[in-house]
């Protein structure tokens, strides 16, 4: 796979490391289990995450949805400012990033549909994000083009591993996804646009967090960019 022509411009961001291994956070003493669950506070509307007993974290990033957020907030996202504004100092199991990849053919107006986009992904797999994709066709609207049922199987699949999990979206298909998560004892806390997301999602959340209110943080400075270069002859 060639990889030519990738270059990315520096940033004083530096993305967290993930947690190489997998432990339960079910200890088991004297043949009792003992499950490390934390107090669940009041649900609150924060401008910022809070650091204090999150334990591990695990991000899942709903990328067509923080998209139009972005555009309704006139800003575009830095993608390490935002890994590491939401990790906020604590451990970082895994940050997953779940977006559609237009498989439409090639047509005058648009004779590579994809090719920008693979460069990003590429580089979002460089730089501290698990990449999900879905291939779709966006001219076919009969089907849905978003990964709830991804998200939500990962959230509910990895809940025995981490303590925290920041949700990016604002999808009230989810809601049944946080409130199961919710159950076994882990923290679930909402990022979006307040705007954009549902009331059935905010009210099973532990904590909701305005993206208008951190946008500030996690925005790109209008002097610092990425090159996302196409990557040639390879398929990602």
């Amino acid at each position: 796979m060639s990889t030519t022509n990738f270059t990315k411009a520096e940033n004083s961001h530096k993305r967290p490391e993930e947690q190489p291994d997998l432990p339960r956070k079910n200890l088991i003493k004297n043949g009792t289990k003992h499950e490390n669950t934390q107090k669940r506070e009041p649900l609150s509307d924060s401008s910022s995450l809070k650091l204090e007993n999150r334990g591990r974290v695990a991000i899942f990033i709903d990328g067509v949805s923080l998209f139009h957020t972005a555009l309704q907030l006139g800003i575009e996202i830095d993608y390490l400012k935002l890994l590491c504004h939401l990790t906020g100092g604590s451990r970082l199991l895994r940050a997953f990033f779940y977006t559609a990849i237009d498989t439409s053919r090639p047509n005058a107006a648009r004779p590579r549909p994809n090719e920008k986009q693979q460069g990003f992904l590429f580089w979002m797999r460089r730089n501290g994000y698990r990449v999900v994709t879905k291939e779709v066709q966006l001219a076919d609207h009969t089907k849905k083009h978003n990964l709830n049922v991804e998200i939500a199987v990962d959230m509910i699949t990895l809940a025995p591993y981490y303590d925290t999990a920041i949700l990016v979206s604002g999808d009230r298909d989810l809601a049944y996804a946080v409130n199961t998560v919710s159950a076994t004892g882990s923290r679930v806390e909402v990022v979006s646009l307040r705007a954009l997301t549902s009331d059935s999602l905010i009210d099973v959340a532990d904590e909701f967090i305005d993206l208008d209110r951190i946008k500030q943080y996690i925005q790109k400075d209008s002097h610092i960019g990425y090159s996302y270069r196409v990557l040639s002859n390879s398929k990602l």
